[in-house]
C-alpha cells in the first residue's frame, strides 16, 4: 500500500483530534475531488514500518481520539488488504480509539468485507459536486452518509452517525 500524508492533530475528517491516514489509489475519479492527486496507486510513498511507527506514536497520545483512512480510497483493491490489517491490529492495539473510513464505494458495496468488523464510521458513497454541500458534517456531498458500523451491523439497517 502506498500512502500520501499523515496528518495529526486533525479536526475535520472525525469525531474530536484525530490522525489521518491518506492512502494512494482511487478508481472513483469523482468530479471536483479534493485530492485528485491521490487517485494514482502507485503514487506516493510505501507505507513502511516507518509510517506505520509514525502513525502508531501518534495513536499512543491520549488526546488523539482516534485513525481516520481516507485518500484516494482505503478501499481501492489494491489497498484492501493492508487496510484491513491495519484496522484489526489498531482495534486490538488501541481498543478505545475509534477508526473512520472515507470511501466512494457504497455501504451495500462493502458491507460484507471483513473491514467493517474493525471499524466505527463510514462516510461512504461518491462525492458528487452538484450535490456539494459545506454545512454538511463530516461529508462533502449530500448524497454520502456518515454510517455508524456497529449499530449498522447490529440491527441490519444503516443507522447514521449522531
Amino acid at each position: 500500500m502506498r500512502y500520501h500524508d499523515i496528518t495529526k492533530d486533525d479536526m475535520l475528517n472525525g469525531d474530536g483530534l484525530r490522525t489521518v491516514l491518506w492512502v494512494a489509489g482511487c478508481s472513483h475519479h469523482c468530479r471536483g475531488c479534493q485530492n485528485p492527486v491521490t487517485w494514482a496507486p502507485d503514487g506516493g510513498l510505501l507505507f513502511d514500518g516507518r509510517a506505520k511507527e509514525e502513525l502508531f506514536a501518534q495513536l499512543e497520545k491520549d488526546y488523539i481520539e482516534g485513525v481516520t483512512f481516507s485518500g484516494g480510497d482505503p478501499l481501492f483493491e489494491s489497498n484492501r488488504g493492508e487496510i484491513t490489517s491495519l484496522a484489526k491490529e489498531i482495534r486490538q492495539k488501541y481498543p478505545d480509539k475509534t477508526i473512520w473510513l472515507y470511501t466512494g464505494y457504497r455501504w451495500e458495496e462493502i458491507r460484507d468485507l471483513e473491514i467493517a468488523a474493525f471499524v466505527d464510521v463510514i462516510v461512504d458513497g461518491r462525492y458528487i459536486l452538484e450535490e456539494r454541500d459545506v454545512t454538511l458534517e463530516w461529508k462533502g456531498s449530500a448524497n454520502q452518509r456518515v454510517i455508524d458500523v456497529k449499530k449498522t451491523l447490529q440491527l441490519g439497517q444503516i443507522v447514521l452517525h449522531a
